[in-house]
């Protein structure tokens, strides 16, 4: 009764893997990631606000035009005592003024600041654009490793699959051999152990290949529930040179380019910080209305109306030695930005370094494993028939098995783990293709 209900819980699951699916290519995976993934928008807004910063009126290089409106009203008891000596009283007397008209101040000079701040905006939308470079890589490069992390776990399933197969056709041939007497009740035990066994592997390996295509769908920013499968044709480039890949990450890595772009936006702070040691000249000018009126005095009420200009200029001569200080940390910020620079250089010379060595020592391992696989399938088919014939005993057959099965798996994961440092070594280099 427990064969027959373990039998009925593969076919249920066999069923399952037989139905039509979604088949996702890497290509499609990537392209739904840069269209989708939150994180990718997200950056995208920031490079969007940073371009529309951009701008010499951002900088302050353009005048600023105004309308003015103001109006007072005062409303006193005011005693007045004239020339010719008459004293006037009035309780409530009623006093008001209104101006209008337009005004523009436009700052002309202030030690070349907003030229700088002009490039300082340029530089942080370059900022921008490269941290959205640096999103994307990781981005593309996690959905890369998720997708071909389902790819091995579909190929250890196919692996599992073999085992619970072997297992069922060793328990079959242990029953009947029992019922014709010529094998024991502890040999049918053992068999049924091992399919039970075997069946539970092939049951968590499909439990771990829904729970990571949950994953992808995540990064996908999709409904985690889409069901789908993914391609087996896993090709490994075999041609990669590390000085290739060095020189082109020291020109194309985003982080590098990063830290470049910090190091001039720091100089240009630096000579933002030594404009202030010059005067700022502005001019300003506006046309002007009036109207006032006064219920005591001689003037009851008065209209005027004209063009007004003029100049203003400023300059700071002492402000307690906050300029040299300024001045000090801009630059100890610019050794620092040289300094963050050169870091991140090295690391990504030796994660190159690092990841190179392990993409070689994988390449290596996987014409090894595949050797092995030959020979462990050799060694499995010759068991099998003599196992078939009775000639050796179950724990052979089964030592027999274990060894195809964990040369399959040795072998997939040999793959994977070339074609993991394969595309570790583009994103460090920044020649991962994003679509």
């Amino acid at each position: 009764m427990r064969i027959k209900i373990l039998a009925l819980l593969l076919l249920c699951f066999s069923c399952f893997e037989s139905q039509a699916q979604e088949v996702l290519t890497l290509e499609q995976a990537i392209n739904i990631a840069l269209e989708r993934n939150y994180d990718i928008r997200l950056v995208s807004n920031d490079v969007e606000i940073s371009k529309n910063n951009v701008s010499r009126a951002n900088a302050g290089m353009l005048p600023r035009v105004t309308g003015d409106f103001s109006t007072n009203t005062t409303i006193s008891n005011t005693t007045q005592t004239q020339s010719s000596g008459l004293e006037v009283t009035r309780k409530g007397a009623k006093n008001s003024n209104l101006n209008y008209g337009p005004s523009l101040n436009w700052t002309i000079f202030d030690g070349f600041g907003m030229f700088t701040t002009y490039d300082r905006l340029k530089e942080l939308q370059n900022l921008g654009e490269a941290n959205l470079k640096t999103t994307v890589l990781s981005t593309v490069f996690t959905v890369v490793n998720t997708y071909y992390e389902i790819m091995r776990q579909q190929k250890s399933l196919v692996s599992s699959k073999t085992a619970v197969e072997l297992s069922r056709l060793r328990l079959n041939t242990a029953q009947n051999r029992y019922e014709i007497g010529k094998a024991a009740k502890l040999e049918v035990l053992a068999a049924t152990v091992d399919l039970n066994t075997d069946t539970t592997t092939y049951l968590r390996q499909i439990d771990l290949i829904k729970n990571t295509k949950i994953q992808l769908n995540t990064l996908l920013a999709r409904d985690v529930n889409t069901d789908f499968s993914v391609s087996d044709n896993l090709s490994i480039d075999s041609t990669l040179n590390i000085q290739k890949l060095t020189e082109a990450g020291s020109q194309q890595n985003p982080a590098l380019q990063s830290a470049l772009i910090n190091q001039r936006i720091a100089e240009l702070n630096l000579k933002q910080v030594k404009s202030l040691r010059y005067p700022v000249v502005g001019i300003n000018t506006g046309y002007n209305f009036s109207k006032s009126e006064s219920e005591l005095g001689f003037a009851r009420q008065s209209n005027g109306r004209g063009f007004n200009y003029g100049l203003t200029a400023s300059v700071n001569i002492f402000n307690g030695f906050l300029q040299k200080k300024n001045e000090r940390n801009a630059a100890i910020e610019i050794e620092s930005a040289r300094l963050d620079y050169s870091r991140i250089s090295e690391s990504i010379q030796s994660q190159l370094a690092s990841a190179y060595q392990t993409y070689l020592t994988s390449l290596h391992l996987v014409s090894l494993e595949e050797s092995n696989l030959n020979v462990a399938k050799q060694n499995l088919d010759i068991t099998l028939e003599k196992f078939r014939l009775g000639s050796i005993a179950p724990l052979e057959f089964r030592e027999a098995q274990r060894n195809y099965v964990d040369a399959s798996v040795r072998l997939n994961n040999a793959q994977y783990d070339a074609k993991l440092a394969e595309v570790l070594l583009k994103e460090l280099s920044g020649t991962l293709n994003v679509r």
